[in-house]
């Protein structure tokens, strides 16, 4: 809202803007996301049992998925929990990233409800900015969850078949896509009530993507029409590019590229829905 002065008559002589009201440049905005990051950052140094999930989640899954049905399915692939091993870590990397995206649209929607976003909309910053930061911190607790997953793979014998460089192209990759996923999740957060709802509907969302996918068994065995949707399940794709560049078997080429896509794609249309929604919501 502009300030302006009036003549007697009511003619306006000038219009001078309020401090900080316009256009936000981008080193200002820059300046911004990185207080917010390191608002956020201090956030979890103070508790730190919200990384608690980051950091279990992916030993707990490890652990159960390889010891209760590793003998089984590693039989199905013509070997044993060994082979199982080389099979689930790298599926496991694609389901990390969607597990702590549903737990941001929580958060999100917490922050709401105590008026923690209401503050940060009375500010002049970028309204981008808050959830940019957001995304940013929530990317580093996936390459620690993802950090996890892989050292506890490598103690209980996951065997690395190409080299570092691979190693981390699929980090990199299950990293973008799981941040993508997290723009959903923060659009879910602010569009609904209460973050029970956001739960409730972040599962129902992400079971059918997590076991209808290559995750933790080859699809050769589904039903016809399960196979169908395991194909075009963007998990599978991620999975079977991770298993593609650490075990250096099968296609890397066109897993990597439809996870790509995929993963620009979410971020195009959903991260300006979720920024709209941030400015609009009540």
């Amino acid at each position: 809202m502009s300030a302006t002065t009036v003549q007697p008559g009511g003619a306006p002589l000038s219009a001078k803007k309020l401090p900080g009201e316009g256009r936000i440049g981008l080193r200002a905005n820059l300046r911004h996301i990185g207080a917010l990051v390191r608002r956020n950052a201090l956030q979890i140094k103070a508790d730190p049992e919200s990384m608690f999930d980051a950091v279990l989640m992916p030993i707990i899954f490890t652990m159960l998925f390889v010891y209760v049905f590793g003998g089984a399915v590693g039989g199905s692939l013509g070997g044993d929990r060994d082979v199982y091993i080389n099979y689930v870590v790298p599926g496991l990397m694609a389901m990390g990233g969607l597990n702590i995206a549903m737990s941001v649209g929580t958060g999100v929607n917490d922050d709401f409800n105590k008026g923690v976003m209401d503050r940060f909309r009375t500010m002049p910053i970028a309204r981008s900015s808050v959830l940019i930061a957001k995304l940013l911190v929530e990317s580093g607790r996936m390459l620690v969850s993802t950090v996890v997953l892989l050292t506890v793979g490598f103690v209980i014998g996951f065997d690395l078949k190409t080299g570092p460089l691979e190693l981390l192209a699929a980090v990199a990759l299950a990293l973008l896509f799981g941040s993508s996923l997290t723009w959903i999740f923060m659009l879910l957060g602010l569009s609904l009530k209460t973050p029970q709802a956001v739960q409730g509907l972040g599962f129902l969302v992400i079971m059918p993507l997590q076991f209808g996918s290559s995750i933790f068994a080859p699809p050769t065995s589904m039903p016809g029409w399960l196979r169908s949707f395991t194909d075009y399940n963007p998990l599978s794709q991620l999975a079977d590019a991770a298993r593609a560049l650490m075990n250096g078997q099968g296609a890397v080429a066109h897993p990597v590229m439809v996870t790509l896509a995929w993963a620009v794609g979410i971020t195009v249309v959903t991260a300006p829905l979720a920024v709209a929604k941030f400015r609009k919501r009540t």
